[in-house]
């Protein structure tokens, strides 16, 4: 399923002309996540169910999303917010 005229503006640096959901679904769920706009994530949500939605943030959101991202579609998806790797900080404070 190719993404609509729109929403390819997100996608300017892409190799290929054309990302495709069915080959670059990770790249394309993280972006609009992020960054879509209202058309964008109407389009995402009729291309992809609730729960593909879900298994996706739930496996990928940490690395993936933004902090803020993160918690915002942990809430609208009914997800426990993404666990982050902790920081070098966090690891070996002094």
């Amino acid at each position: 399923m190719t993404l609509p005229a729109g929403t390819r503006r997100l996608f300017a640096h892409f190799a290929r002309s054309r990302p495709d959901l069915s080959e670059d679904e990770p790249l394309i769920v993280e972006r609009l996540l992020e960054d879509g706009d209202g058309a964008d994530l109407r389009w995402l949500t009729s291309a992809l169910s609730e729960p593909q939605l879900a298994a996706w943030f739930e496996e990928r959101a940490a690395r993936r999303l933004s902090v803020r991202s993160a918690a915002f579609w942990g809430m609208v998806l009914d997800r426990p917010p993404a666990r982050r790797a902790p920081t070098r900080e966090q690891l070996w404070p002094l």
